[in-house]
């Protein structure tokens, strides 16, 4: 079935752009001729969105990108623009300062065969997603465990989705992400100073992975990005 909606842009793109067409989970784009839309580059009058490139598969009109994005059986339009309040006016991150007594060594420990972990999102939804084990670690005299996903099919390195105690004031209240490298001789490179915000705590149009219960954490970890304050760019 085919849907027709209004998509809002920015008040400096043409007040027509065309017509963007939703039909089997599909999006095409039919546009208009005055508006000057372009895809790579060159002109078109047609184009079918190819979700799984992302970016690389996009339309641009004054300076705004859009691309198409799916979540589970959900599909949207996502929107890129340079000129936006938010990005003029951001000021940089702000982080705990360097600490080695939360970059640790963790034990890795791989299960029989990967396991498909639900994982939550900010919409409501369980994404199917697959990890190859977990990872345990000391901290200040206590054993704790972590379970990392794959975030792509390339498997390139691990995903941790958490949280800890410091997500009730110092760091985003849903929690972090942290990308580490892939296990060697049974161990994994655990580094909190490189932890950081997920794009929802930036923006209320993404659409985030949420921490597992078992990835929430009954300690506090004042290492890598502190939280975002809206208004304070």
């Amino acid at each position: 079935m085919a849907r027709r909606r209004r998509t809002l842009l920015p008040a400096r793109a043409p007040k027509t752009i065309g017509v963007f067409t939703l039909k089997d989970r599909q999006i095409t784009f039919a546009a208009d001729p005055s508006a000057g839309v372009t895809a790579a580059g060159a002109p078109v009058t047609s184009f079918t969105f190819e979700p799984q490139r992302g970016e690389q598969s996009a339309i641009t009109v004054a300076g705004v990108t859009l691309f198409s994005i799916r979540r589970g059986n959900r599909v949207g339009l996502r929107m890129l623009d340079p000129d936006s309040t938010q990005r003029k006016m951001f000021r940089g991150l702000k982080y705990f300062p360097l600490s080695s007594t939360y970059h640790v060594r963790a034990k890795f420990v791989p299960y029989e065969k990967p396991k498909t972990v639900p994982v939550p999102n900010v919409l409501g939804m369980l994404v199917p997603m697959e990890s190859p084990g977990y990872v345990e670690f000391a901290l200040k005299g206590r054993t704790y465990h972590l379970e990392p996903v794959y975030e792509t099919s390339k498997h390139e390195d691990l995903f941790f989705i958490f949280k800890d105690l410091t997500s009730r004031t110092e760091t985003y209240e849903a929690g972090r992400f942290l990308h580490t490298p892939l296990p060697s001789a049974g161990f994994v490179d655990l580094d909190f100073n490189r932890a950081y915000s997920p794009p929802c705590a930036f923006t209320a149009f993404a659409t985030c992975p949420l921490p597992i219960k078992e990835n929430q954490l009954d300690v506090r970890i004042p290492a890598g990005e502190l939280k975002h304050h809206p208004g304070r760019f």
